[in-house]
């Protein structure tokens, strides 16, 4: 597991975005895209400051069917809430995601397998961004409860000195946003999943559904 500081990726966020303000320019941004739940507040937070690609890379969902759908889910909401933003859907390839999955399928969610999942699509995306030519890359998972931001936060850090580009600290979930997220979910009459995204996290949701 990645070494993890106790940084407040909040303040370092609202660091950037002051520094951004003062400068009197608007970057681009290159924003990994995990659904359209969770990407309802980063797109209100977030297009205040920066011209926005969304990249949607998430080889991990699955059935087909539940991934299309997503696709579908943040295409609309882009169109209805900030048609200014740019969406590029990135290829869908769950037979990677299954070879780099394997040995790991038993891992509970947030465990080894995760961890490889993040870094696999937070490294697409900054090879996205490298290729767009953009100012920063960043990604919307760290506004979920269930996922850890301080991990993202290192691999984002370790992918951006890798290839060159500025990573957009962030801790999404902080001052209500993943409360605004629920409230935009509805507003725009969102689907919201009961799970991550891949098989192993849905037999999981399903497991603690039935403790219930």
């Amino acid at each position: 597991m990645p070494q993890t500081p106790k940084i407040n990726y909040q303040l370092a966020l609202d660091k950037t975005l002051s520094e951004i303000t003062a400068a009197n320019t608007r970057p681009s941004l290159l924003l990994h895209s995990c659904c359209a739940p969770c990407s309802s507040y980063v797109l209100e937070y977030l297009t205040k400051y920066f011209d926005i690609t969304v990249y949607y890379y998430n080889p991990n969902i699955s059935p087909e069917k539940e991934y299309t759908h997503r696709v579908d889910e943040i295409r609309r909401l882009i169109s209805e809430m900030c048609p200014s933003v740019s969406f590029i859907e990135g290829k869908y390839e769950p037979e990677r995601f299954y070879e780099m999955a394997k040995g790991l399928e038993s891992e509970p969610e947030r465990g080894a397998r995760c961890l490889k999942c993040y870094r696999m699509r937070l490294e697409e995306s900054a090879k996205a961004a490298l290729s767009l030519g953009s100012d920063y890359f960043t990604t919307t998972l760290s506004i979920s409860p269930q996922k850890d931001s301080a991990v993202l936060n290192v691999i984002g850090a370790e992918l951006s000195e890798k290839y060159n580009i500025p990573y957009l600290y962030s801790d999404f979930k902080k001052r209500g946003g993943y409360k605004r997220s629920i409230e935009l979910s509805a507003e725009f009459g969102l689907y919201r999943q009961n799970f991550c995204g891949c098989i192993f996290s849905k037999a999981e949701a399903e497991r603690r559904n039935q403790k219930t």
